[in-house]
């Protein structure tokens, strides 16, 4: 053979090859993704959008930014794991997967809730103890025997005197009384005995209403002279924490001449928020420590619960009663408090880092066997200690997942989105199918609010709007416009398309 013929076929060959790769380049290339459920014989039965599940494929695709979309198989096969068969929002997960994302779990058991309290509480007087004292007529102050708080005064101590007007007519008006009844006394008509001495008797009464001492109205009786000033004595024992008046003021019944306090009791205000508030019960016990008095833990109770809350802090007050005989708790001292509230018996409760809690409703996650978790809505009682009160939802010996439920969470609201809108679709045949051309176009998703039909073509999700969904059929089959967009019928008209990941061919 010549060199000539040498040189033809190997040009030729070059040739050949050349144009090969060229036209190669010109076909669209769709490679679909390889899974492990291919190499045992499972099929697909759609793709769905990896992002958005409600968006489904017949055919292998890629979604806007480039990615897969995610196949998904029968029950049975390998690809499959995550179809539960369980109630919707159920999550199948790998047992290696659960054990690397560090899933652990707790049981449901029933145990003794105790909560006790701890607060800061403010001492103050005891109200029942408090005494405030006003005169009941006119008059001047002559003379404070008592001038400064914090003194104590026993029962019946002198307090101040006080000149009143009206106190010198109703002295002279029992003296009256008196002369009369004695000069009467003798009288042979017994009205007239009886009149004398219901006089005395009405005008000793004035005086003692107007808080006269006994003292001084045996003293005016003894020596038939005007009392010029009353004395006012102390009615309790106790500290003077008030001095409303000094010598020479002029009083009447609305000033407050003293206020006396007794310490042998005192009250503690404390402030419990809205979640302590089932907790605390009238009786409970209780305990205060106070920095003025170290090494010290003073027990009382709670006496009342009040029946509203503080609009500002939130909080409810409680009062506490303490016993003081030795004056040691001093009003408006600070204290550290603590409420021994009543346990509650056989509690089913589970850990609080179990709950998730959307706003509307918690719910937690309930193991159903090895890597299945079903999401279950659930009722709480109480806090207490890390625990939480279940009033309805679980049962005892059931197992919780307590850490990486937010993970699972995720997950299971992907599996509910995809059973709610992948379900219906796969039962009703889409009149894109119907034309016989499920490879390129898409599902009619009844479900999406808004969307009345998906199209898939080569790979590109284009969305109609349910308010044009008159006009989209029509549009396909008379060439009318589709959201101010013309159909067009032949392929000459369409825009060349180009393929994905290829560069593009003047």
């Amino acid at each position: 053979m010549s060199i000539k013929w040498v040189l033809i076929i190997v040009l030729t060959l070059g040739l050949g090859l050349a144009a090969g790769f060229w036209l190669g380049g010109m076909r669209p290339q769709t490679v679909a993704p390889v899974m492990e459920g291919d190499e045992d014989g499972c099929e697909p039965m759609f793709y769905r959008h990896p992002m958005n599940p409600s968006v489904t494929s017949k055919t292998p695709a890629k979604d806007e930014m480039g990615m897969d979309y995610v196949p998904v198989y029968p029950p049975g096969c390998p690809g499959a794991a995550t179809e539960s068969g369980g109630p919707p929002g159920t999550v199948v997960i790998d047992p290696t997967v659960v054990q690397t994302i560090g899933v652990r779990t707790a049981k449901v058991r029933r145990q003794d809730f105790s909560n006790p309290i701890h607060t800061v509480g403010r001492v103050t007087y005891d109200e029942d103890l408090l005494a405030r004292l006003h005169p009941k007529t006119e008059g001047w102050v002559e003379k404070l025997f008592i001038s400064e708080t914090g003194e104590f005064v026993a029962r019946d101590d002198e307090l101040l005197s006080l000149y009143s007007p009206q106190l010198v007519a109703s002295e002279q008006e029992y003296l009256l009384a008196l002369k009369s009844l004695k000069a009467l006394k003798d009288s042979p008509f017994q009205d007239i005995r009886h009149g004398a001495r219901e006089l005395v008797k009405t005008a000793r009464e004035r005086l003692e209403l107007l808080d006269v001492p006994a003292h001084q109205i045996r003293e005016l009786e003894r020596t038939s002279k005007i009392i010029k000033n009353l004395h006012i004595h102390s009615p309790v024992d106790g500290y003077v924490v008030h001095v409303g008046v000094r010598e020479g003021q002029y009083v009447t019944p609305q000033t407050e001449l003293y206020m006396v306090a007794d310490l042998q009791k005192v009250w503690v205000y404390a402030d419990i928020y809205e979640y302590e508030l089932p907790w605390v019960k009238v009786g409970d016990p209780a305990e205060i420590r106070l920095t003025a008095v170290p090494g010290r833990v003073f027990k009382g109770e709670v006496v009342y619960v009040y029946p509203y809350a503080d609009a500002k802090t939130r909080t409810v007050k409680v009062r506490l009663e303490f016993d003081n005989p030795d004056l040691v708790l001093r009003p408006e001292l600070f204290a550290n408090a603590t409420i021994h509230t009543r346990p509650k018996k056989a509690v089913l409760a589970i850990p609080s880092e179990a709950v998730v809690r959307t706003g509307l409703k918690e719910h937690v996650f309930v193991v159903r066997g090895p890597g299945k978790f079903e999401p279950r809505s659930v009722t709480l009682g109480v806090p207490s200690n890390g625990m939480v009160e279940v009033v309805a939802g679980l049962s005892e010996g059931e197992e919780v997942v307590v850490s990486s439920q937010f993970l699972i969470d995720s997950e299971s609201k992907l599996r509910e989105a995809m059973h709610k809108f992948t379900e219906p679709a796969r039962s009703e045949s889409s009149p894109a199918s119907s034309m016989g051309r499920e490879g390129e176009k898409g599902q009619v998703m009844e479900n999406m609010p808004g969307m009345k039909m998906d199209m898939n073509m080569n790979g590109k999700s284009v969305g109609v709007p349910a308010a044009t969904q008159e006009t989209s059929h029509t549009g396909m089959a008379g060439g009318k416009s589709m959201q101010g967009m013309p159909m067009h019928h032949g392929k000459e008209d369409m825009p060349a398309m180009q393929p994905e990941g290829e560069n593009a061919h003047d």
